[in-house]
C-alpha cells in the first residue's frame, strides 16, 4: 500500500524520534510485513507508548489491529490518526471497514448495528471528499445496502430509510459501472440493489 511504503521511508530516513521507539517501530512494520500481526500489535503498541501522537505508529497499529479482527481496537487507533490528521484519507477508510465488519457480529444489538453501518457510511463520504476513487464508492455502496437490509428487518423496518439507503446504493454503484463496465460483481451488487429497492416500495 501507499501509506506503507510511505511510511517504510519515514523509518529510514527518521532520526527524530527517540531510539527506542524507532526500534519497536521497525519491529512492528517488518512483522506488519510479514502479516504477523499479532507481533506488530504487540511491538507497535510499546512505541505508542513512547509516543502516542507519532501518527505512523497509530496507523500501522490500526491497521495491524484491523487484520486481528480487533476492529474496536483498530476504530479507536485510526480514530486518533484522525485527530491528528483530518484528511488521512486511508485512515477513514479503514476506520469505515472496521466499523462494517463490527456491525457483521450476529451478537451485536441491531441498534449497534445502525450505529456502525451509519459511521462506515459517514467515513467512507469523508474519504471520497478527500479523493473520490472507485474503490470508495464501491465501500459505501456496499455499507449503504447492508444498512438498508438491516433496516428491512422486521426488528428494525423503517421503508423510509431503507429506500433512500438502497437509492444511495444505486448511484454509488452506478458510478463504478460507469468507470468499469465490465466489474461483474458490481453488476450483480447493483442488481441485487435494484431488487431490494423495488421489495421496499412495494411493501404495505
Amino acid at each position: 500500500m501507499m501509506r506503507l511504503s510511505v511510511i517504510l521511508s519515514f523509518l529510514i530516513v527518521s532520526t527524530l524520534e527517540s531510539s527506542a521507539q524507532n526500534a519497536y517501530l521497525k519491529l512492528g512494520y517488518q512483522a506488519l510485513m510479514d502479516k504477523d500481526f499479532k507481533t506488530a500489535v504487540r511491538q507497535l503498541e510499546k512505541a505508542c507508548v513512547v509516543d502516542s501522537s507519532n501518527t505512523n505508529a497509530l496507523w500501522m497499529l490500526g491497521y495491524s489491529y484491523f487484520h486481528s479482527e480487533n476492529y474496536k481496537k483498530s476504530i479507536t487507533a485510526f480514530s486518533k490518526v484522525i485527530a491528528i490528521n483530518s484528511t488521512d484519507q486511508a485512515a477513514y477508510n479503514f476506520r469505515s471497514k472496521a466499523k462494517s465488519n463490527m456491525a457483521k457480529d450476529p451478537q451485536l444489538p441491531v441498534n449497534e448495528k445502525e450505529k456502525c453501518l451509519l459511521g462506515a457510511i459517514s467515513d467512507m463520504t469523508k474519504a471520497i471528499l478527500i479523493k473520490a476513487e472507485d474503490g470508495y464508492y464501491q465501500n459505501r455502496g456496499i455499507n449503504y445496502k447492508d444498512y438498508a437490509t438491516l433496516k428491512m428487518q422486521p426488528a428494525s423496518f423503517d421503508r423510509a430509510r431503507a429506500a433512500t439507503a438502497l437509492k444511495a446504493a444505486i448511484g454509488d454503484f452506478e458510478r463504478v459501472l460507469a468507470n468499469n463496465p465490465s466489474r461483474s460483481d458490481i453488476s450483480s451488487l447493483l442488481e441485487v440493489s435494484k431488487e431490494k429497492l423495488a421489495t421496499v416500495v412495494g411493501h404495505r
